[in-house]
């Protein structure tokens, strides 16, 4: 529970299942940097006290605010914000077409399959990509979580904005 001296998190990140614990721990990092909180959806494929999760983390994994959740129900009994954006190849929509706000939730699959078709319609306007040749087939998932948040980070502070 967090109390009012405590902010609310700049913006929710949450990996389905995630598979591989470097990704995880660089995404905690980046989290750490913006001040996001990190959610973990299990089951994962890795222990929270893995090594390698750790490594990539630093020393920043004690800084980083972490959810936990057995299941997508026990997330979503958590965290009740109607803005939530599932992230996607398979989506019709890019990131450049939202405008993000504080608080907002950005859920992201697993690396080898993403995001189920219970979660996922590629066709719901809140399902959003990341623009790639067709060259790339997907983008690593740590470089793709730390695009969106700093994508929202600048829209956010307004830079780019013309006034």
């Amino acid at each position: 529970m967090t109390d009012s001296a405590t902010p609310q998190p700049t913006a929710h990140v949450v990996l389905y299942q995630p598979e591989i614990p470097q990704n995880t721990g660089n995404i905690g990092r980046t989290c750490v940097a913006v001040g996001a909180k990190l959610w973990i959806v299990r089951p994962a494929s890795f222990r929270i006290d893995d090594a390698r999760l750790r490594r990539a983390g630093l020393d920043y994994w004690q800084h980083l605010d972490l959810g936990d959740a057995t299941n997508w129900d026990h997330l979503r009994e958590q965290l009740t914000t109607p803005r939530l954006f599932f992230f996607s190849r398979f989506a019709k929509r890019t990131f450049w077409d939202v405008q993000f706000q504080r608080g907002d939730v950005f859920v992201f699959g697993r690396e080898t399959s993403g995001l189920p078709p219970t979660i996922l319609d590629p066709q719901d306007e809140r399902a959003l990509r990341l623009p790639t040749t067709s060259h790339v087939r997907s983008l690593n998932l740590a470089t793709t979580v730390g695009i969106v948040l700093y994508e929202q980070q600048r829209q956010l502070s307004g830079a780019g904005r013309s006034e």
